[in-house]
């Protein structure tokens, strides 16, 4: 396996592991409660606070060791691949909002996923919304993020929170 094909082996896995998950139907989930979706749920939006907070360490302490994530920026450009370790060093700045709005989690065991519509502030002024796309995996009976995957889009090909701008 050459290095290219190397970069893109944990993004395939990623999204083979979400087509998969997304393919059972919803009788399949005898062990799943609406309490580990709502915990999925309530961890994704624990990672926006931490963005928001401008805290990677609270971001990276709610990740399993490699966890991963994958920027997809618009018009089909080449995603951007980061690591947990990448990103527990890298500073926030720039007095950044993330909200999600209107998610979607579904587990099977201690599998689950969450797809987060939201959108993004910088310094008061947009930036720009997409979708978020957690897979979480539980660990020691704790839920944890193994990978992010998220858009980079503006509308109409992604829709602002429907609050409108934060704190208007």
């Amino acid at each position: 396996m050459n290095m290219k094909t190397a970069h893109r082996a944990p993004i395939f896995v990623f999204f083979l592991s979400v087509a998969l998950l997304a393919s059972l139907p919803r009788s399949a989930s005898p062990q799943a409660n609406t309490s580990d979706e709502e915990r999925i749920l309530a961890l994704a939006h624990q990672a926006l606070d931490a963005i928001s907070a401008e805290d990677p360490i609270a971001l990276t302490d709610v990740m399993i060791e490699g966890a991963i994530m994958i920027a997809v920026p618009p018009g089909g450009g080449a995603p951007r691949l980061s690591t947990r370790e990448d990103n527990r060093s890298r500073p926030m700045t720039g007095d950044l909002v993330e909200r999600g709005f209107e998610g979607r989690a579904e587990v099977y065991r201690d599998l689950g996923i969450v797809w987060l519509p939201y959108d993004f502030y910088r310094n008061g002024e947009w930036s720009h919304c997409g979708v978020d796309l957690f897979q979480m995996t539980r660990v020691d009976g704790r839920w944890m993020i193994s990978s992010l995957a998220y858009t980079i889009e503006q509308p109409p090909d992604c829709r602002p929170h429907p609050d409108g701008p934060p704190g208007g």
